[in-house]
Protein backbone atom coordinates (compact mmCIF):
# COMPACT_ATOMS: atom_id res chain seq x y z
CA UNK A 1 0.00 0.00 0.00
CA UNK A 2 1.36 3.39 -0.96
CA UNK A 3 1.69 6.04 1.71
CA UNK A 4 -0.20 9.30 1.55
CA UNK A 5 1.65 12.01 -0.29
CA UNK A 6 3.68 9.54 -2.37
CA UNK A 7 4.64 10.77 -5.80
CA UNK A 8 3.45 8.26 -8.39
CA UNK A 9 3.43 7.97 -12.16
CA UNK A 10 0.33 6.94 -14.08
CA UNK A 11 1.43 3.91 -16.11
CA UNK A 12 -1.84 2.48 -17.46
CA UNK A 13 -5.51 3.23 -17.90
CA UNK A 14 -7.31 -0.09 -17.43
CA UNK A 15 -10.74 1.48 -16.94
CA UNK A 16 -10.41 3.94 -19.85
CA UNK A 17 -10.87 7.06 -17.74
CA UNK A 18 -8.68 9.15 -20.08
CA UNK A 19 -5.90 9.27 -17.52
CA UNK A 20 -2.80 11.21 -18.59
CA UNK A 21 -0.41 8.26 -18.91
CA UNK A 22 3.18 9.16 -18.07
CA UNK A 23 2.22 12.11 -15.88
CA UNK A 24 3.00 12.29 -12.20
CA UNK A 25 0.42 12.50 -9.43
CA UNK A 26 0.23 12.37 -5.65
CA UNK A 27 -1.67 9.88 -3.51
CA UNK A 28 -4.09 11.91 -1.41
CA UNK A 29 -6.44 9.22 -0.03
CA UNK A 30 -7.24 5.53 0.16
CA UNK A 31 -10.59 4.26 -0.99
CA UNK A 32 -11.59 1.95 1.86
CA UNK A 33 -14.91 0.87 0.38
CA UNK A 34 -14.70 -2.88 -0.30
CA UNK A 35 -17.46 -2.72 -2.91
CA UNK A 36 -15.45 -0.32 -5.03
CA UNK A 37 -12.72 -1.37 -7.46
CA UNK A 38 -10.68 1.80 -6.92
CA UNK A 39 -7.81 1.68 -4.43
CA UNK A 40 -6.53 5.26 -4.34
CA UNK A 41 -7.55 8.83 -4.88
CA UNK A 42 -4.77 10.73 -6.63
CA UNK A 43 -4.24 14.38 -7.42
CA UNK A 44 -2.91 15.12 -10.92
CA UNK A 45 -1.50 18.67 -10.94
CA UNK A 46 -1.30 18.91 -14.74
CA UNK A 47 -5.03 18.53 -15.25
CA UNK A 48 -5.93 19.95 -11.82
CA UNK A 49 -8.20 17.03 -10.85
CA UNK A 50 -8.67 14.34 -8.24
CA UNK A 51 -9.10 10.87 -9.74
CA UNK A 52 -10.05 7.45 -8.43
CA UNK A 53 -7.64 4.80 -9.73
CA UNK A 54 -6.92 1.11 -9.12
CA UNK A 55 -3.48 0.20 -7.78
CA UNK A 56 -2.49 -1.39 -11.10
CA UNK A 57 -2.71 1.97 -12.93
CA UNK A 58 -0.06 3.75 -10.86
CA UNK A 59 3.53 3.03 -9.84
CA UNK A 60 5.93 4.74 -7.44
CA UNK A 61 8.32 7.13 -9.15
CA UNK A 62 11.35 5.64 -7.38
CA UNK A 63 10.60 2.16 -8.74
CA UNK A 64 10.26 3.44 -12.30
CA UNK A 65 13.50 5.40 -12.01
CA UNK A 66 15.33 2.32 -10.69
CA UNK A 67 14.01 0.23 -13.61
CA UNK A 68 15.18 2.88 -16.09
CA UNK A 69 18.64 3.02 -14.49
CA UNK A 70 18.94 -0.77 -14.66
CA UNK A 71 17.93 -0.74 -18.33
CA UNK A 72 20.46 1.98 -19.18
CA UNK A 73 23.19 0.18 -17.24
CA UNK A 74 22.52 -3.02 -19.16
CA UNK A 75 22.60 -1.17 -22.49
CA UNK A 76 25.89 0.51 -21.54
CA UNK A 77 27.46 -2.83 -20.60
CA UNK A 78 26.32 -4.35 -23.89
CA UNK A 79 27.80 -1.41 -25.82
CA UNK A 80 31.05 -1.73 -23.87
CA UNK A 81 31.22 -5.49 -24.48
CA UNK A 82 30.65 -5.00 -28.20
CA UNK A 83 33.19 -2.18 -28.46
CA UNK A 84 35.88 -4.19 -26.69
CA UNK A 85 34.82 -7.50 -28.29
CA UNK A 86 34.45 -9.06 -24.86
CA UNK A 87 32.33 -12.10 -25.65
CA UNK A 88 32.23 -13.35 -22.05
CA UNK A 89 30.86 -10.04 -20.74
CA UNK A 90 28.33 -9.87 -23.58
CA UNK A 91 27.04 -13.39 -22.86
CA UNK A 92 26.80 -12.69 -19.12
CA UNK A 93 24.83 -9.48 -19.68
CA UNK A 94 22.51 -11.08 -22.21
CA UNK A 95 21.83 -14.07 -19.92
CA UNK A 96 20.92 -11.76 -17.04
CA UNK A 97 23.77 -12.66 -14.72
CA UNK A 98 25.11 -10.02 -12.39
CA UNK A 99 28.19 -8.34 -13.77
CA UNK A 100 30.82 -6.59 -11.73
CA UNK A 101 33.21 -4.59 -13.83
CA UNK A 102 36.58 -4.52 -12.13
CA UNK A 103 39.39 -2.44 -13.56
CA UNK A 104 42.45 -4.56 -14.05
CA UNK A 105 45.63 -3.05 -12.63
CA UNK A 106 48.14 -2.28 -15.32
CA UNK A 107 51.50 -4.00 -15.30
CA UNK A 108 53.26 -0.83 -16.47
CA UNK A 109 54.92 0.40 -13.32
CA UNK A 110 56.77 3.66 -13.70
CA UNK A 111 59.69 4.58 -11.57
CA UNK A 112 59.57 7.84 -9.68
CA UNK A 113 62.32 9.30 -11.88
CA UNK A 114 60.40 8.58 -15.10
CA UNK A 115 57.29 10.12 -13.64
CA UNK A 116 59.13 13.30 -12.66
CA UNK A 117 60.65 13.52 -16.15
CA UNK A 118 57.19 13.29 -17.75
CA UNK A 119 55.79 15.94 -15.43
CA UNK A 120 58.70 18.28 -16.17
CA UNK A 121 58.32 17.76 -19.91
CA UNK A 122 54.62 18.60 -19.78
CA UNK A 123 55.33 21.62 -17.60
CA UNK A 124 57.65 23.06 -20.26
CA UNK A 125 55.07 22.53 -23.00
Amino acid sequence: MLSLGSRVIIVEDHLEQNLPIGEYAYVIAYDRNNDNMFDYVIRVPKINKHLFVPASDIELEEILLRQEVDRLEKEALIDFALATRNEELFNRVMNGETVEVVAEPSNDVQSAEDFIKQVNLRAWI
